[in-house]
């Protein structure tokens, strides 16, 4: 039996008329930027999360990018962001001028960890970046406290998250903004590329739609210094259909995790953790090995495709160097780097393939 990493195709056959008729509706119109369905989607999904306003923008790192724009951060200032996460957290930081200032996670969640927080706020401190990595929920509660206590900006990285939940508040609401990825092989994906920014503030909200539309508030009149990130019409009706059965998607991945962490009897992995007063959407199931590379080949002899986010922390990649760090300045995101092994979770998958994987795990040794 072959198991994927990940397939669209379970949830393409259920939705192909949906997606059709988007489609066509959308072809039938001619208007392919700023349209109808543009509207509609963003609508319904500021109301999904449970916040104002949505704007649509190209891709998941714009979303972050105009966020902070938006919040006036840039040359000089300091973005605190997880030491791990995928890069663009950073690079959105860094596009805008400001400096990613890295702060370990908790290595039960892989999340930002609350405590490490402050011994890393200065003067040039403006805004904290908790990404709920994996579709779990950072800790939200001490991260809103400590924001206020120094007066920053939140800046919610839920590119992994779309419908997580942290005491039943929807993430995307916490902050000042928060931004949103719909990569193909997110939870909630498009059929190309795109990403939107949330938030309650009009202000903000106004703000990031201008920037990403040439820095115009209204045509040939130019504000800001602005660039071209708008969600098309075409991805906009795709998301709509996909988002009318995102519940749907989110509970069929929680039975497959159910599933993983009641099946999985290994001692030599360490199994993903949901804290209490969170729910968890499971963009990802990541499990850690010491002997990652041995069980990585076990799996994959066996037909059973994985991946690994992410080998290399953001601090040792190559293109930050410039920042002056070296292995060992933060041994927890690289303890998890080279002991994380993500296996197959997508919507759609059979009781024989998740037995499969199970019963290849536990065979292990």
């Amino acid at each position: 039996m072959k198991v994927p990493f990940v397939s669209f195709k379970p949830l393409e056959k259920e939705l192909k008329s949906e997606i059709q008729d988007a489609f066509n509706k959308v072809f039938e119109r001619s208007w392919y930027i700023e349209g109808v369905e543009d509207k509609n989607f963003e609508e319904k999904f500021a109301k999904f999360c449970n916040v104002n306003y949505c704007v649509g923008v190209g891709n998941g790192l714009d979303a972050l990018v105009l966020a902070l724009k938006a919040l006036d951060i840039g040359t000089g200032d300091e973005v605190i962001v997880p030491s791990n996460t995928y890069i663009a957290t950073a690079l959105a930081v860094t596009y805008v001028g400001a400096t990613p200032v890295f702060v370990e996670p908790d290595i039960n969640t892989y999340n930002i960890d609350p405590k490490n927080i402050e011994n890393s706020i200065t003067q040039k401190t403006k805004a904290i970046m908790p990404v709920h990595l994996y579709g779990l929920p950072c800790d939200m509660d001490p991260i809103v406290e400590i924001a206020k206590k120094h007066n920053l900006k939140i800046v919610e990285d839920c590119a992994q998250a779309h419908g997580a939940t942290y005491k039943g508040q929807v993430i995307g609401s916490f902050g000042d903004a928060a931004g949103f990825s719909f990569y193909p092989g997110k939870n909630l994906g498009a059929l190309g590329d795109g990403g939107a920014t949330v938030t309650n503030s009009k202000e903000i909200a106004d703000k990031v739609r201008a920037l990403g539309n040439y820095g115009s508030d209204y045509k040939y009149h130019h504000i800001y210094l602005g660039n071209n990130s708008r969600l098309d019409e075409m991805q906009a009706a795709f998301l709509s259909a996909k988002l009318d059965i995102l519940d749907k998607v989110s509970k069929n991945r929680n039975d497959t995790a159910k599933k993983y962490l009641e099946g999985i009897n290994n001692p030599n992995l360490i199994l993903p953790t949901v804290p209490d007063g969170m729910t968890h959407v499971w963009h990802i199931f990541a499990v850690r090995c010491d002997c990652r590379e041995e069980l990585e080949k076990h799996l994959n002899s066996n037909s059973i495709s994985t991946n690994k986010h992410y080998p290399i922390p953001m601090h040792l990649q190559e293109c930050y160097k410039f920042l002056g760090f070296k292995e060992g300045d933060f041994p927890v995101a690289e303890q998890i780097s080279k002991t994380e092994l993500s296996i197959p979770m997508y919507y759609g998958m059979t009781d024989e393939e998740i037995g499969f994987v199970i019963d290849t795990i536990n065979s292990f040794k």
